[in-house]
């Protein structure tokens, strides 16, 4: 099974980004994860059921403890295909 993550940690700041979700990403970016897209309101990756999973715990975890406040979270279960397709589309392009 694959799934698709989407995450955001508050509270924000506008000037910089703050620790929790400097952290955050840095969790997300050095897991084994496919598709990872990083941005100042939100974060989405994709991967492998336990990949996916074990990261969003990490992320939680040291996200919250470097200050988040809240942390919104949404998990898809996502076609197997759907990496290999966008491979394909884009070799296609």
């Amino acid at each position: 099974m694959r799934l698709r993550v989407e995450f955001t940690t508050e509270p924000f700041d506008l000037d910089e980004p703050p620790q929790h979700a400097v952290i955050a990403r840095e969790v997300v970016q050095s897991a084994a994860l496919d598709a990872v897209d990083v941005g100042p309101f939100g974060n989405t990756a994709e991967g492998t059921a336990d990949t996916v999973l074990t990261t969003v715990d990490s992320m939680l975890r040291e996200s919250l403890a470097a200050g988040a406040t809240r942390v919104s979270l949404q998990v898809n279960v996502v076609a197997e295909t759907s990496v290999a397709e966008n491979a394909a589309a884009e070799g296609d392009a």
